[in-house]
């Protein structure tokens, strides 16, 4: 029985050997399955593929094995390689590409939304590399909508500044904010491309805030979000909208976010008290 397990054990090796890259490329290890365990074949698949993934072996964009190069190695059925590779797409850490295979996704950034940060301080906190992309910075009408939400008269002259956020250099978020150009005179005139706009706020304006309020929705991607998101047309995005309160009561900005629904989840911690 001893020498049965042996010769499985050395028969798993060598054809996971073949799988593996050659030394022109990133080299990775696979152990084999415990087939005496009551861990199912295919959440021991998927550890060992997330092991990797997390310890940096595979990284974002790399092809996973397929299912027939799991099967062989791993000696399980095909249907079996199949869900330890569906389970990692159902938790975000892969994507199949039809025609090409299934690739390590890029990791989804998590937004606490019961904590206010900017998205600079909130993407490194992460460990990402934030960038941004002014897309227009102008001064326009307000809308009804958005007069409504600033306190001001509507078609009343706001600054309208429209960014497209990224995280180490991918596209994340298409964010839009608006603010009352008499509450903050000369703003339209600074260069956010390069500057922050709540270091600005507090350091140039003197405003304290004191709270957001915020409201979350799911829904498709428009065709001008879709290209500039770089996903395909009608994908799933969230989107937030949010008026910024300052520390006397006035509301000092409002926005609305579209999040890539396949790079960002929001994360809400309730405290106890909450529930009864």
């Amino acid at each position: 029985m001893h020498e049965r397990k042996h010769a499985d054990r050395q028969r798993t090796q060598a054809t996971i050997s073949a799988m593996k890259p050659s030394s022109a490329t990133r080299k990775w290890e696979f152990e084999p399955l415990d087939k005496t365990s009551f861990t199912p074949m295919y959440f021991q698949i998927q550890t060992q593929l997330l092991k990797l993934i997390k310890e940096g072996q595979l990284r974002a964009g790399d092809a996973l094995p397929s299912e027939e190069e799991l099967s062989r190695a791993c000696g399980v059925s095909r249907m079996t390689a199949r869900h330890a590779l569906q389970s990692l797409k159902s938790q975000g850490f892969a994507s199949r590409h039809k025609g090409q295979g299934t690739f390590v996704s890029h990791p989804k950034v998590e937004k606490d939304i019961t904590h206010l940060c900017g998205f600079t301080a909130e993407m490194r906190a992460l460990g990402l590399e934030p960038s941004s992309r002014t897309l227009n910075a102008e001064t326009v009408p307000a809308s009804a909508e958005v007069a409504s939400r600033l306190r001001v008269e509507v078609a009343s002259p706001v600054f309208q500044l429209r960014r497209l956020r990224l995280a180490d250099g991918l596209p994340v978020a298409v964010e839009s904010v608006w603010l009352s150009q008499e509450q903050f005179p000369g703003i339209n005139q600074l260069d956010f491309a390069s500057l922050s706009l709540y270091r600005t706020l507090r350091e140039r304006y003197g405003i304290r805030v004191s709270r957001a309020d915020e409201i979350l929705e799911a829904r498709s991607a428009s065709r001008h979000e879709a290209e500039l998101l770089e996903v395909p047309r009608r994908s799933s995005v969230l989107v937030i909208s949010r008026t910024l309160w300052s520390i006397d009561g006035k509301p000092v900005e409002t926005a609305h976010s579209v999040y890539r629904g396949d790079r960002y989840r929001a994360v809400l911690a309730i405290p106890a008290t909450a529930v009864e």
